[in-house]
């Protein structure tokens, strides 16, 4: 080992956005702090991150049918689109702060407002979200969502998913006018180049290989400059594992306890994209359909208008793969790296469990491009493959653990945080909301890890998060106030036009 250690105050493993998004939040909290990223690859949000790599919706249950469930008794459940349209008003209220002081430019580079809707098709999906649109309706943070089932209004709506539709399946959709696309690979960009503004060591090209405790307490990382191909040691009090998939198997060379009897199950995802501008120009808004029985959540297909690079992007997906690895530039031993002692028992039990997960995985490898074309077809029915290319997307990993609810081996469709007990290391797991809810996940990591500073810093939470605390459904002025504010500063939809 080199004789020369570098102490630090925090380091951050991975330079996408969930360790872009703390390092911003700690840097205004605690400017005096010394803060280095690690990041494997020449750029910031290469990963998971990239535009090209996620679907770019700025999730908050305006349009993802899988965060509202029908219960036994026939109700709606939409606890769950509550909590992440809550959440995602926070991302929001973060990032107009930062373009309010000027700490980040030209929001119209990140996001963009688009309509969200759903789409259905049969009559027992149309009640589904007939029932689903009475339930949010009139819920204060989905006001002005519409419902139809008019085909006229449906062809005004989405022409290009109406157009040359000869079947008569009933078909329905809702729609909210103030959604959005976001550009995650842009904003963690930006979000890096200030954190750099701020004195933060950003080091590319340098790939983690261990992180172990001290006898003092604290966190050595070593690290491997890939360029000067040497090995470097750096201490710190605390260490952010936000590697995408990546952070699974350096959680678990931490050896903290709560990083036992979790393992890691990646899929891959492929994308279409239409190459044909007079196509892409017929449809502008998010559509997300029902994913088919049987089908994992992750699998929930949507037609969607994106804003990549400045220009009007239309993509359908997602259709999943398997792949060993973990990150799409990982490596083929990623997933046989992580099975241990301690979990082989939880992967094993989530194998018998996910049989269908499994088959369905293998039905998606085996798809030939036209078979993926009849798919699209079930949404823009004079969809042609010569306007359709094939765009490989990121790799996610699907948390398995034990749980209380699911037993042995439950695979997590979700964000989570696993930190240390004394809140000295913490790592980010999982994959969707994910980028969106990307504030509400730092502040949770906040609160796990700095419990002693989090009293001192909470008038500045709030300065910059003002609904920080506080429940926006409970206190309409407040939401009203954010939803407004928020919406100026990042050049949306106004109040006026999205809630009269």
């Amino acid at each position: 080992m080199s004789d020369r250690v570098i102490k630090t105050d925090v380091i951050l493993i991975g330079a996408g956005i969930m360790s872009a998004t703390l390092g911003t939040l700690l840097k205004e909290l605690k400017p005096e702090w010394e803060i280095k990223v690690f990041e494997g690859l020449e750029k910031a949000g290469e990963e998971s991150s990239n535009e090209w790599n996620n679907a770019g919706t700025g999730h908050s249950a305006l349009c993802e049918l899988n965060y509202t469930s029908e219960k036994s008794d026939g109700s709606i459940d939409i606890k769950k689109a509550i909590n992440i349209n809550e959440q995602f008003h926070l991302s929001r209220q973060f990032w107009s702060y930062l373009v309010d002081r000027k700490l980040i430019q030209n929001p119209q580079d990140f996001i963009m407002p688009i309509p969200h809707m759903s789409m259905v098709q049969g009559s027992n999906n149309v009640n589904f979200l007939k029932k689903r649109y009475e339930a949010l309706s009139k819920n204060l943070l989905f006001k002005g969502m519409e419902f139809t089932e008019d085909p006229k209004k449906l062809m005004e709506w989405f022409p290009l998913i109406m157009e040359g539709r000869t079947d008569n399946e009933p078909i329905a959709a809702t729609k909210v006018e103030y959604g959005t696309d976001v550009n995650f690979g842009a904003l963690t960009r930006m979000l890096i180049d200030h954190l750099e503004s701020k004195g933060v060591e950003i080091n590319y090209k340098h790939s983690v290989y261990d992180v172990k405790r001290t006898k003092e307490g604290l966190w050595q990382v070593k690290v491997n400059d890939l360029v000067g191909c040497k090995a470097k040691y750096y201490e710190s009090k605390f260490v952010f594992l936000g590697a995408g998939g990546g952070s699974l198997e350096l959680l678990q060379k931490s050896g903290i306890p709560e990083g036992k009897h979790i393992g890691g199950f990646p899929v891959s995802g492929l994308f279409m994209v239409c190459k044909n501008q007079e196509v892409v120009e017929k449809h502008h808004a998010k559509v997300y359909g029902k994913a088919k029985v049987g089908a994992p959540p992750m699998s929930v297909p949507h037609l969607d208008t994106r804003f990549i690079d400045n220009k009007k992007s239309l993509l359908f997906g997602p259709f999943a793969g398997f792949s060993p690895k973990f990150l799409k530039t990982g490596s083929n031993m990623d997933l046989i790296s992580t099975v241990k002692p301690h979990n082989i028992t939880t992967l094993l039990a989530a194998g018998v469990k996910e049989m269908a997960l499994t088959k369905y995985l293998i039905q998606q490898v085996l798809l030939s491009k036209e078979q993926r074309m009849e798919e699209l077809r079930e949404f823009i029915p004079n969809a042609e493959s010569d306007d359709w290319d094939i765009v490989v997307a990121g790799q996610r990993v699907q948390v398995i653990k034990d749980t209380e609810a699911g037993g042995k081996g439950t695979l997590q469709f979700g964000t989570e945080v696993v930190s240390a007990a004394d809140g000295s290391i913490a790592a980010l797991l999982g994959a969707s909301p994910g980028a969106s809810t990307a504030v509400h996940v730092m502040l949770q990591v906040m609160n796990k890890c700095f419990p002693q500073e989090m009293k001192a810093w909470e008038p500045k939470i709030k300065e910059m998060i003002p609904s920080y605390g506080k429940s926006l459904l409970e206190n309409p002025d407040l939401y009203e106030k954010v939803f407004t504010s928020t919406s100026e500063t990042l050049g949306l939809a106004k109040k006026e036009e999205v809630h009269s």
